[in-house]
């Protein structure tokens, strides 16, 4: 998944070149983590649920590139990259594959899943929205196409897995907000010409940190008035 367009984003400067090619890595890095920490959180939610060793690929390839997918075919982007870099699927396969061989206990799988989904989350609310800006939306449809990425495979993998998206579930933690907060600060960033390798880093920790504080301390949204009676 390759950003030509971030050369027009990247403020022009003495060292523009080194700009670019910071960015870029630390995008590919930030890309290639994403899809590992999202493949985890898919296998250990098939651990969860005993599934076999395909199922555990197919919900940690779910996961890790299903929100991707949906994001290229919004923006035109066809076939999507996950079937053209077969890279992140290799990185799926192999991390469903490492965790079916450790087999961690059930008991166990809880926390590890809720960090590496968080980190997949603000991870992938970033690329994501670097990616669909470089299609030449706008800010705002670039933050919300972010936000598509972090949480789309999430939610394939609750349906897959015989339960309803987490993102719809008034029990569930803030999780789509974090996302979109990490998808905003990066369409900013880019807008003003401020999106640099570490800026990209910071809105991206700042979306885990989001995510991870809103499940520690239980933030939900509101409900409507009608519900809470």
């Amino acid at each position: 998944m390759s950003v030509e367009v971030l050369v027009a984003v990247v403020a022009v400067g003495p060292s523009v070149t080194e700009l670019d090619s910071a960015v870029n890595a630390v995008h590919r890095a930030g890309e290639t983590l994403g899809v590992i920490a999202f493949a985890a959180s898919g296998a250990l939610v098939a651990v969860r649920k005993r599934l076999d060793l395909f199922g555990m690929v197919v919900l940690a390839c779910a996961t890790a590139l299903g929100g991707g997918i949906v994001r290229d075919l919004l923006i035109g982007r066809t076939p999507p990259a996950a079937f053209t870099n077969l890279t992140y699927l290799s990185a799926s396969i192999v991390t469903a594959l490492i965790l079916y061989f450790i087999a961690p206990s059930r008991r166990l799988t809880k926390g590890a899943l809720e960090i590496s989904d968080a980190i997949g989350l603000g991870l992938f609310c970033v690329t994501g929205t670097v990616i669909a800006a470089s299609a030449g939306v706008g800010a705002p449809t670039a933050a919300l196409l972010g936000m598509t990425t972090a949480i789309g495979g999430g939610v394939i993998r609750d349906v897959l897995s015989g339960e309803v998206p987490s993102v719809l579930r008034p029990d569930q933690d803030l999780y789509a907000i974090p996302a979109l907060f990490g998808a905003a600060a990066t369409a900013a960033l880019l807008h003003f010409d401020a999106y640099r390798a570490w800026t990209g880093l910071l809105a991206a920790a700042g979306a885990v940190g989001f995510r991870l504080m809103a499940r520690h301390y239980q933030w939900h949204a509101p409900l409507a008035r009608h519900a809470r009676d």
